[in-house]
Order: C-alpha cells, then sequence, then structure tokens
C-alpha cells in the first residue's frame, strides 16, 4: 500500500472515532407523567387516607446510545394532589400543604431534578439508572431500575422525605401521619423526532 493511502486510511479511523452519534431523545411532556405516592401510618390512621400525587409536564433528555443519560425537570407548581377519595375542600386543603414551607415549599424550590451518572443496561429492555435528584433545594443519590424501548420508559424508586430536609406531615400529636418513604413511579415517553448529538474523543454527547 502506498503511503498516502496509508495516511488516508489512518486518517479515516480517526475521524469515524470522533465522529461516534448519539442519538437524543427529548422526553415529551404532554405524555409523559410521574406519580407519587404518599401512605398513612400512625394509630389512628385507619382515619386518614394515602395520597396519589401526580406530575405532568417533564422535560428533559434521554441519550440512548454512546454516552448513555438521563435528565428530567418538574416545575413544582405543576404537581396535582389527586386523592378521589376527598371532597373538593380537603383535596384542596392537601394541596396548600404540601405546596407550602413545610413540603415542597414550591416558592423557594419550583423544580425537581434528576441527573443521571451512570447508566448500566443489563438486558435489551432493562437498565440500572444511577444519579443525583435534587429536591427541595437538596440532592441526594437515587439508583432506579428502568424497564422499556424506543420511545417509552418506566420505572419506580423509593426515597425517604428526610433525607431532602422534609419532615413528614403529622396530625394529633403524631397519631395520623404520613410515612417518610414515598413511592415514585414514571412513565417516560420521547418525542417521534430525536436528534442527534455528536460527540468527539469518547466525550459528553453535545447539541
Amino acid at each position: 500500500m502506498k503511503p498516502v493511502s496509508c495516511l488516508s486510511v489512518v486518517l479515516l479511523l480517526f475521524l469515524s472515532v470522533g465522529t461516534v452519534r448519539s442519538e437524543k431523545l427529548t422526553v415529551d411532556p404532554e405524555r409523559s407523567v410521574m406519580t407519587i405516592r404518599a401512605f398513612k401510618s400512625g394509630l389512628f390512621s385507619a382515619f386518614a387516607h394515602n395520597h396519589e400525587i401526580e406530575a405532568r409536564g417533564l422535560e428533559g433528555e434521554v441519550v440512548t446510545t454512546e454516552n448513555q443519560q438521563v435528565s428530567l425537570r418538574i416545575d413544582t407548581r405543576k404537581i396535582k394532589v389527586l386523592d378521589p377519595q376527598l371532597s373538593a375542600d380537603d383535596r384542596a386543603e392537601v394541596q396548600r400543604t404540601m405546596e407550602g414551607p413545610k413540603v415542597l415549599d414550591i416558592t423557594r424550590f419550583p423544580e425537581i431534578r434528576f441527573q443521571s451518572t451512570s447508566v448500566t443496561q443489563k438486558n435489551p429492555t432493562l437498565w440500572q439508572v444511577s444519579g443525583n435528584l435534587t429536591l427541595h433545594g437538596q440532592t441526594r443519590p437515587v439508583t432506579v431500575q428502568v424497564t422499556g424501548s424506543g420511545s417509552r420508559y418506566s420505572g419506580q424508586a423509593t426515597v425517604r422525605q428526610r433525607d431532602f430536609g422534609i419532615q413528614p406531615v403529622s396530625l394529633f400529636g403524631g397519631t395520623v401521619k404520613v410515612k417518610d418513604e414515598l413511592k415514585i413511579e414514571f412513565d417516560i415517553q420521547t418525542g417521534s423526532s430525536p436528534s442527534m448529538a455528536q460527540t468527539g474523543d469518547g466525550g459528553e454527547a453535545n447539541e
């Protein structure tokens, strides 16, 4: 092989490594939802209610090929109490408590954020996603098992309110209260028109 031809091959190999393209999918805020379940406890818990809370309008990105990563943003003002078993007045009271300084404190902390630090694919439809969750101004590590493929992914995780500086709501001297643990479920759907992010030298994907 002539020297010029050898140089051409080397350049082509270098360029192919430097232009690995990652599929970057945008979270569809209209079709994606996060559900938070808070469970009752205490001596008189039989007279209390579990709470079902829903967040829509999720934003974020999912990179599915090289440098796999996930980022999510949730506007705390869009988190709503469902609780169909409650009257409208009681549901509104729970909503005010959740939004207030004792729980989410949406005036001070308008967003909940998640940014992955590692994504491990267990099989074609199962991933272990570890990352940092920022809630109520506190950031803590969490790990989530995620299932799905293509444009739809789902999973769940359990977090403790106290880890994020939130004291679980307690009434009547603690005889009726909400458990520290919250169950978070999510159903993420991505847009139909993914963008392609180009990476260089094995680095992070950039727009």
